[in-house]
């Protein structure tokens, strides 16, 4: 996760002003939502699909922000051998998804 870089200075005013920066805005930077993207649009065929997540890094966490039609989805991510890559989904049924991925 990102966090904010607090540099040296003698000038005590810069110095405290980094620190409350960095004490709110780290915060914010750890959240692992800042960092999401947003896949719309993405067509889920019945049974496994294999969803390019965009992040170029292993995701944290997915969730199914619309659904376009009546479709129960899991994931099987613990047996993705592309994990930095892809989101592993199984839906019961055709359907097109928008996915915030983290």
């Amino acid at each position: 996760m990102a966090t904010l870089p607090i540099f040296n200075t003698d000038v005590k005013p810069l110095a405290l002003l980094q620190t409350a920066w960095t004490s709110i805005l780290n915060v914010w930077l750890r959240n692992p939502h800042s960092q999401s993207i947003t896949l719309q649009g993405v067509s889920l065929k019945v049974g496994s699909n294999a969803v390019n997540h965009l992040l170029g890094r292993k995701l944290t966490g997915w969730a199914i922000i619309r659904q376009r039609g009546p479709a129960a989805i899991y994931d099987a991510q613990d047996l993705n051998v592309n994990p930095e890559l892809t989101l592993s989904l199984v839906s019961s049924a055709a359907v097109s998804v928008d996915i915030e991925v983290w």
